[in-house]
């Protein structure tokens, strides 16, 4: 049973990584490269799209880890450590996405280019900088998912 929770878990981080890798490094240049009401409906799409998917996500995936840590704490793997962290830097993940990313996305999913602020491309391009901190995080939490694996 622990071990389906190990690899289930390393597989939704895992995955999770991969899909907000591509949306930094795929789907934003590409929705970039539109024409600008264009782009800004793109991006109000994805911004509704992904923001309802990826809370659960992101809560899945640290209720995953707990569950790993809980269900794997009589066994005296060193790699709880691992495990603990990676849980801390998911719950950072999410912090920073309440208090940054979201507040963002949810005036972005309302726009359209007749509502649009005069500012709507500075704030997603801050919208992106904040992103590339929360990859970040939780690109660490995978490879110490992967790890504790071992």
């Amino acid at each position: 049973m622990l071990g389906t929770l190990e690899v289930a878990t390393v597989v939704l981080v895992g995955l999770m990584v991969g899909v907000e890798f591509s949306v930094v490094f795929v789907m934003n240049r590409v929705i970039d490269a539109l024409p600008e009401d264009s782009a800004q409906q793109a991006h109000a799409h994805g911004g509704r799209m992904l923001g309802a998917v990826m809370p659960v996500w992101y809560i899945g995936s640290l209720v995953l880890v707990a569950g790993w840590v809980v269900a794997g704490r009589h066994d005296p793997d060193p790699g709880t450590s691992l495990l603990v962290t990676a849980a801390a830097l998911l719950v950072l993940s999410v912090i920073m996405s309440l208090l940054l990313l979201v507040p963002i996305n949810s005036r972005n999913k309302t726009w359209t280019p007749e509502n649009r602020p005069a500012d709507w491309r500075e704030q997603l391009d801050r919208w992106a900088r904040y992103h590339y901190g929360r990859l970040a995080l939780i690109a660490a939490a995978f490879i110490l998912l992967a790890a504790a694996r071992g």
